[in-house]
């Protein structure tokens, strides 16, 4: 395999952006709060406004974008500073060095983006995902959250200290 590229897209990157993020949803929509059917439906200006909430992160190999998360500045619980979401890897890419190399580059620019003690949520029942997550030195924190897009399902929250890394 190539070496894993990392880098940060902008609002010209919008077409980026939304075909890895329509691929997540189509391969495992479950992991998300999102919809694929409302997301396709977003306009251009729709895609590009995201840049305006988040910083979006892209792993690429061979030229062929295989990784995302967005990284969100924000005051959370448990002395969160960012909070990481849409977090994904292409499945045929998994285990592979992807998603630490998505952290990586947060990890990076943890001290100047204010990015030290990053949060998450993943789905309670998303045993592989908490378990990537915990080799990334993520602890889980507090009780199972409710959550507010699909009803029913609970999300846990989960917290990493860039600076201890």
């Amino acid at each position: 395999m190539q070496p894993v590229l990392v880098e940060q897209l902008n609002e010209d990157d919008w077409v980026r952006l939304r075909d890895i993020r329509l691929a997540a949803l189509e391969n495992d929509g479950h992991a998300f709060g999102g919809n694929l059917e409302a997301e396709s439906a977003y306009d251009e200006s729709a895609w590009r406004e995201k840049f305006t909430i988040f910083t979006g992160v892209i792993a690429k190999v061979d030229g062929i974008d295989v990784g995302f998360m967005s990284v969100e500045n924000l005051q959370g619980d448990f002395g969160a500073t960012c909070w990481v979401g849409s977090c994904w890897v292409r499945p045929e890419f998994r285990r592979t060095g992807v998603l630490q190399s998505l952290f990586d580059f947060v990890d990076e620019h943890a001290s100047d983006r204010d990015w030290l003690i990053q949060g998450l949520g993943v789905w309670v029942d998303n045993e592989p995902a908490i378990k990537a997550y915990e080799r990334l030195g993520f602890v889980q924190m507090g009780d199972k959250q409710p959550s507010t897009r699909k009803p029913g399902m609970f999300y846990q929250r989960m917290i990493r200290n860039a600076a201890t890394r």
